[in-house]
């Protein structure tokens, strides 16, 4: 495409590791947001997808999750959520544990990292993960969600009880539900 700066693949490969070199090296907490935030765009990307498993951006994002700093959490999410899009990516997420930590994001009380994370579950359920990313846990919290005044997430919870739970399982959600208060258990819901 004339006008088009396109990159090769070796300067895309070291212009990512530059920025991994970035997140590794520096102290700054606000530079480490910046650049995880970059990361997370550049993972939206098919045509990064090589050089980021290369570099192990998968797990800088999985480690991110257990981070105190809210910023790192929610850009750390977002990164597996446009990672798991892609099957090389999404098995490893899987292969790395990484469905406890994407499902510990439904607690977040903000919204993009809750949103990221029931996409990711998405992302992440295959036939052998399925018993993993739609745990009767999960299933109940969807619930919750859909019953939230906050649209987006309301929907998102509601598609992801559809088409990635069966009707038993909502059905046992349901039953195990009676008596309990319409919030999350030990899951704030997102501050709308």
């Amino acid at each position: 495409m004339a006008g088009k700066n396109r990159f090769s693949v070796s300067d895309r490969f070291e212009f990512l590791q530059g920025l991994v070199t970035e997140f590794q090296d520096t102290d700054s907490e606000e530079a480490k947001e910046q650049v995880l935030a970059n990361l997370a765009n550049f993972a939206y990307d098919p045509s990064n997808m090589e050089a980021l498993r290369m570099l192990q951006v998968t797990e800088l994002f999985l480690d991110m999750l257990t981070e105190e700093n809210d910023n790192f959490v929610e850009f750390g999410i977002g990164g597996l959520c446009n990672l798991s899009m892609e099957r090389e990516s999404r098995d490893q997420i899987l292969q790395s544990g990484g469905v406890p930590l994407v499902i510990s994001c439904l607690s977040s009380n903000r919204d993009e990292t809750v949103l990221s994370a029931i996409t990711t579950l998405m992302n992440l359920t295959t036939a052998a993960s399925r018993a993993e990313t739609t745990d009767s846990a999960v299933v109940q919290c969807m619930l919750r969600f859909s019953l939230t005044e906050n649209p987006r997430l309301r929907n998102l919870a509601s598609v992801f009880l559809q088409d990635y739970c069966t009707q038993e399982q909502v059905d046992r959600a349901q039953e195990a539900m009676q008596g309990q208060s319409q919030s999350v258990v030990g899951i704030p819901l997102p501050k709308d």
